[in-house]
């Protein structure tokens, strides 16, 4: 199989997790906001195929998911539209392209992500003149997640070696 249309399998494998994974937490009473779900194959899409899997990824698995499932909730579509696609292309960039290590990759996108959302959120409250500072919705979107950021940190580097058997890169 050539290279484009593997990438593409593979990216729909991921998308098709990202949608997958939150209603299997929700089976198990996990909320999407506190576990973030739907950030793992984002992420791993980001890590294993590049950027731009991770960036398109990002972007449909938000409203795909919505449509197919009702979650996330309509308010938290466009803030998750904007911080997911941060954490695939930010993490294929670093890990792909800079060739950093995969767990300072994954830092730094989850950062990256997190500020994203946090600026979806402050952008949401401003919209609807909620009085909250920047600071505030940063604090609110680091905290609620940290349980999902946790998972992230420690099952990603655990997964990774045996993902890269699955999802090879050679031509």
């Amino acid at each position: 199989m050539n290279k484009r249309v593997r990438n593409i399998v593979q990216s729909g494998l991921l998308l098709a997790l990202a949608v997958v994974l939150p209603i299997v937490f929700h089976q198990f009473q996990l909320q999407g906001r506190i576990f973030l779900p739907m950030h793992l194959p984002v992420l791993l899409a980001g890590l294993l195929i590049g950027p731009f899997s991770g960036l398109l990824v990002g972007i449909l698995a938000p409203p795909l998911s919505f449509l197919l499932t009702g979650m996330p909730p309509p308010y938290a579509v466009p803030m998750m539209a904007l911080e997911l696609p941060l954490y695939g292309l930010s993490i294929g960039i670093i890990a792909n392209k800079l060739k950093w290590h995969p767990l300072p990759a994954l830092i730094i996108a989850l950062i990256v992500g997190r500020i994203g959302f946090a600026a979806g959120f402050y952008a949401v409250g401003l919209f609807l003149a909620l009085p909250y500072s920047p600071k505030t919705w940063l604090y609110a979107s680091a905290i609620t997640g940290l349980p999902g950021i946790i998972i992230q940190l420690v099952a990603i580097p655990l997964l990774l070696p045996s993902l890269k058997k699955v999802f090879p890169k050679s031509g």
